[in-house]
């Protein structure tokens, strides 16, 4: 089973996000701000980091830099309502996937369907 790390600081949005890539087939891990999710990348293996990027303490750019450093094999996909933050994301972190608010959350589970319906097809990317 495809494991994700989810790391968004807004509970509503956090619990619709997991519901929704549980209904799904996904095992989801959600915590509410990076510096919760790093220790979780150390000690634990997940084949996907889908997180915000405007969080406390640490935002979703510095902790994909961290979990890469960490997991380099494990996906990141970021989610943002701020364009100018995802260009941001986009050059940091130039092999995640941007996914901007609002989005429904078919389009979500599609968007993480199609990151691992490439690699079962064509390997790891």
């Amino acid at each position: 089973m495809i494991r994700v790390l989810l790391a968004e600081d807004d509970d509503s949005m956090r619990v619709f996000l997991a519901s929704a890539l549980e209904r799904s087939g996904y095992s989801v891990v959600a915590v509410d701000r990076g510096t919760a999710a790093l220790p979780l990348i150390e000690s634990e293996v997940f084949d996907l980091l889908l997180t915000d990027i405007v969080m406390p303490e640490m935002d979703g750019i510095e902790l994909a830099q961290k979990a890469a450093t960490i997991a380099p094999d494990m996906r990141v996909m970021f989610i943002t309502g701020f364009a100018a933050v995802a260009l941001k994301a986009g050059k940091a972190a130039p092999s995640a996937k941007v996914l901007s608010k609002p989005f429904h959350l078919r389009d979500l589970v599609a968007e993480v369907d199609r990151l691992f319906q490439t690699e079962d097809q064509h390997g790891r990317l």
